[in-house]
């Protein structure tokens, strides 16, 4: 079922979310529905508080573009992108590298809006799975920016709180009209 996704300036997206506690049928469902709105809106992730449900749950994929990252990683072993893919997670934790690295980002809870952000060109994910495995996940390009752009939202981040001071200044407009 494709689900409304909340646009910015709705509370939920600002919420530190909890932690998925217990996965039953439920939660399945909301994933299924979770994927095919990302799918449906041509998205490469997509968090439950972006559809107005405050957990620590988020899927991604970024199976459309498997030159999107360098290298991979899963529990320690080198991995293809398409055996991981749609990627489905609870409760990450996230360790990063020092190299950084600028890419655009949009977001599908900001509408129309995109803007160069510096992140952690590497992450190693640490994401809990929906049948209580844990996947362990090193990885760079799109498929980290992906990862940790979903966690922030996870912790009430959104990509515009990321942006250097001159892209917020320039942003400022755009945000206020969005609110409106």
């Amino acid at each position: 079922m494709i689900l409304e996704i909340v646009q910015y300036g709705h509370p939920v997206l600002r919420d530190r979310c909890v932690p998925v506690e217990k996965v039953d049928d439920k939660l399945r469902e909301l994933v299924d529905s979770m994927l095919e709105t990302m799918h449906d809106a041509n998205g490469v992730g997509l968090a439950a508080p972006q559809i107005g449900v405050p957990i620590r749950l988020a899927v991604v994929d970024v199976s459309h573009d498997p030159e999107c990252i360098t290298y991979l990683r899963v529990n320690g072993n080198d991995a293809k992108l398409e055996d991981i893919m749609p990627l489905v997670f609870i409760n990450p934790e996230l360790e990063f590298g020092s190299r950084k690295e600028k890419d655009t980002e949009g977001c599908l809870s900001i509408a129309e809006i995109r803007a160069e952000v510096s992140r952690p060109a590497d992450v190693v994910a640490r994401l809990p799975q929906l049948d209580g495995s844990e996947l362990v996940i090193e990885t760079d390009g799109l498929l980290s920016r992906a990862i940790q752009h979903e966690t922030d939202h996870l912790n009430g981040v959104l990509f515009v709180d990321r942006v250097s001071p001159a892209a917020k200044v320039r942003l400022k407009g755009k945000l206020k009209r969005l609110l409106e």
